[in-house]
């Protein structure tokens, strides 16, 4: 098969025509909306941080472990002391919170 001006086509440069130009921004659109839309999603979902809950994260004998509690549980948690080797993270994440910690005896 013989190509007629196939040289002449491939060092010219490609034309946008009106088609093409309206598919671009049409697609640069909906991406536009797409991450609007996932930032507002972002910015409103989940749940408020609570400031009566402590967390403390430490290494265990299977690599990291947490310790969190929130409310009544955490001031039970702070008072009794009872958590040896973690007794100083312990420590701010209870004043943190804004209780008590009592160290152990």
């Amino acid at each position: 098969m013989i190509m007629f001006d196939q040289s002449r086509r491939l060092s010219e440069p490609l034309r946008w025509g009106r088609r093409e130009k309206s598919a671009v921004a049409a697609v640069l659109a909906v991406l536009a909306l797409a991450l609007v839309g996932l930032g507002a999603y972002a910015l409103t979902s989940g749940a408020p941080a609570r400031s009566d809950c402590v967390e403390v994260t430490f290494a265990s004998t299977l690599g990291g472990a947490r310790l969190h509690a929130c409310g009544s549980r955490a001031r039970r948690m702070c008072a009794s002391g009872a958590f040896p080797g973690i007794e100083q993270e312990l420590r701010v994440a209870c004043r943190r919170a804004g209780f008590p910690f009592t160290p152990p005896s």
